[in-house]
Parts: C-alpha cells; structure tokens; sequence
C-alpha cells in the first residue's frame, strides 16, 4: 500500500461522498488503486457512519471506524494511524477545505522528507481564527523547537517510519504535530488554496 488518507469525521454526513469522489479522481491518476482511505467517526450524532459504511462497500479502498466515544481530532487520528498501512499518511479535514488536487504534491515530497505541512493561500477563515492561529503558531514554534516557517496546519503528511516511531510511545496525551516534529529528522511545506 503506498498511500493512506486518515480523516476525522465528525457531523459530515452530507459531505462525505463529494469528498471521497475528489479524492478518488485525483488518487487514481498517480496510485490506480494503492491507496485507502480511512474515515475516523469521532461519535458523530448525524448519519455520518451510515454514510461511510455505504461508501466502504461501494469502494475498496474506504474504510470507516466508528468511536463510541468522542475523543477529539488528535485522538481520533491517532487511531486512524494504527490501522493504516500505507507507507506514507496523509491527514486531512472531512470538510472539504483542504484540495485534493495537493494531495499528490504532499505525497511526491514525501519522497525526499520525513513530513510535509501545508501553508494555506488565500485563507478564508475569520479574523479571530487566524489571529489565535497566529498565536498558536508563535507559541508552538518555541515549544516544540519547529522551524518558524513550517506552519503546523491539519492538512498534512508523513512517512510510515514516522508514524510508527511515535505510535511505538503510546503516548498518554496525543498532541499529533508534537510527535511528528519530534520523530521527523527534515521537514517542508507547499502552499496550498484554502477552499
């Protein structure tokens, strides 16, 4: 398996779908059929698993685990992460924000990098989000001892070596972009449009 798609899903249940038939037009140029994606429902209250059990018999390459309790992003991924065998991972929203069409460019970097994140152009979020976003990349920049430049977004990937590096830790409190800089030795960005 080359690739692996974890995606945290909370509410989405009308969204689902468009996303998986973006992702699959994309993925099928450069990876034909080795990738999966792999939908997490964080104890979502619409019909999202309904949802994500209907795409995974329509498709091999989806699959779905169903939380019973909700665990927030970070550790819903963390979950994700265990069943994933690709050799690279990518992380994204079930939102549709982040393009599919990047997906591709963050895999290729992936070849000559531990990780890659995502800086987004033309950002569409409020004022207030992007200030503490701002905030919390300062911050974050001194705690973890990351390159000012590489900005700590949820869309994102790493290598299968990371990845089981820090899963290994079974680590108490799951902060994914602390793990991934502390077992990343080199690490880019690519800019991407905010959708």
């Amino acid at each position: 398996m080359k690739l692996s798609i974890v995606i945290p899903v909370y509410n989405s249940s009308e969204i689902i779908e468009k996303l998986v038939k973006n992702l699959k037009f994309y993925l099928n140029k450069k990876l034909s059929n080795k990738f999966e994606i792999i939908f997490v429902n964080d104890c979502s209250v619409d019909s999202s698993w309904s949802f994500i059990k209907k795409l995974a018999k329509k498709h091999s390459f989806v699959k779905g685990i169903d939380l019973k309790d909700n665990i927030g992003q970070h550790a819903a991924i963390f979950v994700g992460l265990k069943f994933s065998k690709g050799e690279k991972i990518i992380v994204m929203d079930d939102d549709l924000q982040h393009p599919p069409s990047s997906i591709i460019t963050i895999y290729n970097k992936l070849n000559n990098f531990d990780a890659c994140y995502t800086l987004y152009l033309k950002r569409k979020h409020n004022f207030w989000k992007i200030l503490i976003s701002e905030i919390n990349h300062l911050f974050s920049s001194f705690l973890f001892n990351k390159p000012y430049k590489i900005y700590l977004s949820s869309f994102k990937g790493f290598t299968s070596a990371v990845k089981n590096k820090f899963i290994a830790t079974k680590p108490k409190i799951i902060f994914l972009d602390s793990l991934i800089i502390k077992y990343s030795e080199n690490i880019t960005s690519i800019n991407i449009v905010h959708q």
